[in-house]
């Protein structure tokens, strides 16, 4: 293929990421079918993906793949063809198809891990693991000096003492004004974000728009490769390890942030990756080593995208992600609304149901449960990922209501809903769990009245308020909800017996001789409820109590046994929460705060301390324990923020 060939299919693809981004997915697919060129394919193939990925949508899967599968042949063949020509770029012939060829695969990869499976992530690394030498030669050859002379996107236009993501390699900068660009996904340009221009700028700045695909499109892939296998549960990891590869996380984001800084496709979405990524950090891992600097990249990462794609649900979703991580969930909850509501276009509706989904955990962090068990319905009109999980969060809703007919009635459609929605054939984790839970309450209803009929009234947990507990719901909430919950959780029998500020001195008599709970399933997962809201409200001595009242019930737990490892988990959490808020930061970016040495010495042992309460939390959550992949994960990314923690304590 000609290069003027190559250079008008690449600025005619850029109208169709255009629409895709701001979320008028139909013209955008309409666009990349006007042509057969590798680029259109690729664009055809992420549309899929998006929507496979964004809507759990294993027909979409199919199509991803496939589309992926053709955009790879049409590049191969145009790689055969650029190695019988001279190269238009500084780099070697075809080294931009190589590039696509890349791209499939790694796409084709995530596909195969969206079933949250540990066959899922196995099959993942498979297919990764064909990529991995196309990887590392495109980054050695694109950058065989590695990536300190090279941008990543700023937080303010004076000049930053440090890269925007972490790295030990980091590099002096200068700051200058982004410039628009021309060509393939020029139009993607800068919104007027100021970012770290390289010292030198003549090996780290694209020349045209095939050059900057290569370099932001290796930056993306081999960040993201490197990215993906770093929070892959320990067993695959294990394997990883036993084959020879290791990955890199910091090298991971620095070459994603490397990405983004660009204007080309690639950069949009290392940015996206970024955001998510952070988002996860920020819901899932409890305890963050410098949280405000997470947000501070989080916030550059949405106005650097979200300036050109105002009408895009991606962002939209991310800014009030945002919001909802700095505590303002009621303005998250607005931005969230106005999304929905506002003129814009409305094709691209797996991204919407993100949008949703997210309003609807929102307003359950709200104590809203009127609103968020309509959001949590209105899912399922818009993708048909887990229905049941879905009608499971909205029944507890309800029950926090005392609305037991709507509790009901959504419980009772549950059982054919969970054999209904399969990926690769076997239940998702959380209908595993939704499984064991509806038997254990029709069990204990039978036990006490002798039948199953009327079983809700049996449940007096929340199972909405238990699940969230996987997605960390009550870490992020104000102090007056975290009374909200102690209240409800403490009217409950037997009364808990531990004191703390919002336990009352004083229960009323009970009703009945029967106790609510009385089962340690239902009395360990009331302590860790407990122990989270009271961690979150700042009582900590009461939350280790609460928290090791969970954990001492270990032997007696007959069906959930994930409790004893996620308790460990926020156990470690404890640690470092209530570490911080009384010895202090020790270091938060620009504002480094000094330790004396008894502090860096008390710091020093908590992190330890912590670190074995994880390798006991993974320990009692082996592959057999429900939603194990989930606390897996969680696991590894706090890892990370404790050795984040440790380099800055040595250091403060």
């Amino acid at each position: 293929m000609a290069a003027e060939d190559t250079a008008r299919d690449l600025r005619e693809a850029t109208s169709g990421f255009d629409a895709l981004f701001s979320n008028d997915i139909d013209n955008a697919r309409e666009i990349f079918k006007a042509t057969n060129s590798p680029f259109h394919l690729l664009g055809a193939g992420v549309c899929a993906f998006l929507e496979a990925a964004l809507g759990m949508e294993s027909g979409l899967m199919a199509e991803a793949t496939k589309l992926l599968g053709d955009a790879d042949a049409g590049a191969s063949k145009g790689l055969s063809a650029a190695k019988r020509a001279p190269s238009a770029t500084r780099f070697p012939a075809g080294t931009e198809w190589e590039l696509i060829i890349s791209d499939a695969v790694i796409l084709h990869a995530l596909t195969l891990a969206l079933s949250e499976s540990y066959m899922g992530y196995l099959q993942c690394f498979y297919e990764l693991n064909k990529a991995h030498s196309k990887f590392a030669r495109l980054y050695k050859t694109v950058f065989p000096g590695g990536l300190d002379n090279y941008a990543t996107p700023a937080t303010s236009k004076t000049t930053s003492p440090a890269p925007s993501v972490r790295s030990d390699s980091s590099s002096t900068h200068t700051a200058t004004p982004t410039k628009q660009r021309s060509g393939f996904f020029g139009r993607f340009g800068a919104s007027n974000l100021t970012v770290q221009r390289a010292v030198n700028p003549v090996s780290s700045t694209p020349d045209g728009p095939v050059e900057e695909l290569i370099m932001s499109g290796t930056a993306f892939g081999y960040g993201l490769f490197n990215l993906v296998f770093s929070l892959l549960p320990a067993t695959v990891r294990g394997v990883v390890g036993f084959l020879g590869f290791k990955h890199d996380r910091k090298l991971a984001l620095r070459a994603l942030a490397v990405s983004a800084n660009q204007t080309d496709v690639h950069a949009v979405f290392a940015g996206l990756v970024l955001m998510t990524y952070y988002g996860v950090v920020l819901l899932l891992t409890g305890y963050q080593a410098d949280g405000q600097h997470i947000l501070k990249q989080y916030r550059a990462m949405i106005d650097h995208v979200e300036a050109r794609y105002p009408t895009g649900s991606l962002w939209i979703l991310n800014r009030a992600k945002l919001m909802r991580m700095s505590y303002d969930t009621p303005g998250a909850i607005k931005v969230l609304q106005g999304g929905l509501e506002g003129p814009r276009p409305q094709s691209f509706r797996q991204a919407d149901g993100l949008i949703i989904f997210e309003l609807a955990w929102c307003l359950l962090s709200q104590r809203r449960y009127d609103e968020a068990a309509e959001m949590f319905v209105k899912i399922t009109e818009i993708n048909s990922w887990s229905h049941a999980t879905y009608y499971f969060i909205a029944a507890g809703c309800y029950l926090s209501l005392q609305n037991y007919e709507k509790a009901q009635k959504l419980l009772d459609a549950v059982p054919d809903l969970l054999e209904k929605k399969k990926i690769g054939g076997k239940d998702l984790p959380t209908e595993v769990w939704i499984k064991k839970k509806l038997a254990f309450y029709k069990q204990k209803q039978e036990r006490l009245t002798g039948s199953e009929a009327d079983w809700i009234k049996c449940i007096k947990i929340s199972p909405a308020e238990e699940l969230g507990i996987f997605w960390n719901t009550h870490a992020r909430i104000t102090a007056d909800v975290c009374e909200e919950h102690v209240k409800d959780l403490c009217v409950l029998t037997p009364y808990p017996t531990i004191q703390s500020p919002l336990v009352p001195t004083k229960f009323a008599t009970p009703a009945s001789d029967s106790p609510d709970l009385d089962t340690a399933d239902e009395l360990a997962v009331r302590s860790l409820l407990l122990g989270i809201v009271h961690r979150t409200a700042g009582h900590y001595p009461a939350s280790r109590e609460f928290l090791l009242d969970s954990l001492s019930m270990q032997k007696q737990i007959k069906v959930s046994t994930w409790l004893p490892g996620v308790a460990s988990f926020e156990m470690a959490v404890l640690d470092l929460k209530e570490a911080e808020a009384t010895l202090g930061a020790g270091g938060s970016g620009s504002e480094k705060v000094l330790l004396d040495e008894q502090d860096r010495q008390a710091w020093l042992k908590v992190l330890k301390k912590a670190s074995e309460q994880l390798d006991q939390a993974l320990s009692l959550s082996p592959q057999s324990i429900d939603m194990s992949s989930r606390l897996d994960s969680r696991i590894t990314m706090l890892r990370d923020e404790i050795a984040t923690k440790r380099e800055m304590v040595e250091k403060a």
